[in-house]
């Protein structure tokens, strides 16, 4: 049991204490308020002076996908030798044991969504997972929990290179929607084999894997940077009526009006790097901003390791400073994100009953020079400088 006391407290549940304190036992959060009394035998953290939020939560990057300083040796992220993969699965390329984990829990980053990279038109699902931990079964909070699908310049480059199919928007659309036509009709056949088994389908890995689309149990999850890119993603999406997040969104600013009467979640970023393609042209910090004033729920991402997982403070600061309130800027890396994963009911804010993935600072979370006091995961301090 441990007791967090004498913090600002920021909930990011519309509510903020001055000076409150946390209780936690077994993992949850299991008291919040101004005057709680530790019990005997907890161990008290003192956060006189400091503020205490929410464990921030990335909803879109490769960590471990990709390990750091190694090379072609711990590059898992892409099969880029066939542009269907949708049986490739996260937790089966994901090293907890690289030291970008442990950066990442230093940073404050208790949750991450990481999966495949953007090479494949369908690449793989993406796992939900803990940033603590040396065994990634141990660490999963959900899997599958989205399949990548890529649109624009980089299904493009990969398979021009190889002299094949998809070297244009059309094709990679096409391919797609051909890929989610087997899939529903993969699905029927399940559906009608439950009455008679006589009917079930030939076993097939790739629409077993793309069937949970059709089923809506798990979203695309999109990669589309332009915005026709980001149309295309959601026509589609439309066609054969399954959900889908748009991840990147980089020129959401230029259609934030037409995306926010789509009603879809939208996971912005990476913005602190360079134009590395032309797709990237119109990349901008005041994105956020546009898309919080059009109503979209939205949150920010580093797309590590393009941005080092620990610099989501910074990215989410930097939208601040570009016009995105600041609270709203908060959300976009602890309860949007949670929300978007669908997770809001166990992650993203500090409330009873929910994980105590917390997060204490010597300073606010968007001041450069702030350190990280003491970060807990499932209530257990995982780092404390």
């Amino acid at each position: 049991m441990i007791l967090i006391k004498n913090g600002k407290i920021y909930t990011m549940a519309d509510k903020v204490y001055e000076k409150g304190s946390i209780l936690v036992e077994n993992g949850k959060i299991v008291a919040l308020g101004e005057n709680i009394e530790a019990p005997e035998d907890a161990e008290v953290i003192d956060a006189e002076g400091k503020l205490v939020m929410p464990g921030m939560i990335d909803a879109h990057c490769h960590l471990g996908m990709w390990e750091d300083a190694i090379g072609f040796e711990g590059a898992d992220g892409n099969e880029a030798v066939d542009p269907v993969t949708p049986q490739l699965r996260a937790i089966d390329s994901i090293n907890p044991m690289d030291r970008t984990f442990e950066e990442a829990r230093e940073g404050g980053i208790t949750t991450v969504c990481t999966g495949p990279g953007s090479a494949n038109v369908i690449g793989g699902t993406f796992a939900t997972i803990k940033t603590y931990g040396n065994r990634i079964d141990n660490m999963i909070v959900k899997e599958p929990a989205a399949m990548k699908i890529a649109f624009g310049e980089n299904p493009k480059r990969v398979y021009n290179e190889r002299k094949t199919s998809p070297t244009t928007r059309m094709a990679t659309a096409a391919i797609l929607r051909e890929q989610l036509f087997k899939a529903k009709a993969y699905n029927e056949k399940l559906e009608r084999a439950k009455q008679d088994p006589d009917k079930k389908p030939e076993f097939d890995i790739k629409l077993e894997a793309l069937a949970r689309v059709i089923r809506k149990e798990i979203p695309l999850k999109a990669h589309a940077h332009r915005t026709d890119d980001i149309f295309t993603a959601l026509r589609i999406a439309k066609e054969f009526d399954v959900d889908i997040t748009l991840d990147h969104c980089t020129e959401g600013h230029l259609i934030a009006s037409e995306l926010a009467a789509e009603g879809k979640y939208v996971i912005n970023g990476p913005h602190l790097t360079e134009r590395t393609k032309f797709e990237l042209k119109n990349k901008t910090f005041k994105t956020p901003a546009a898309l919080w004033k059009a109503g979209i729920k939205f949150s920010i991402t580093t797309d590590h390791p393009v941005i080092p997982i620990q610099y989501l403070p910074v990215c989410a600061g930097l939208a601040a400073r570009d016009g995105l309130d600041e609270m709203e800027a908060l959300k976009a890396i602890t309860i949007n994100a949670a929300e978007i994963l669908g997770l809001k009911d166990r992650l993203g804010s500090l409330e009873k009953g929910k994980d105590a993935d917390i997060v204490i600072f010597e300073g606010h979370p968007f001041q450069l020079t702030s350190k990280i006091y003491a970060v807990l995961i499932d209530g257990k301090v995982v780092y404390r400088r």
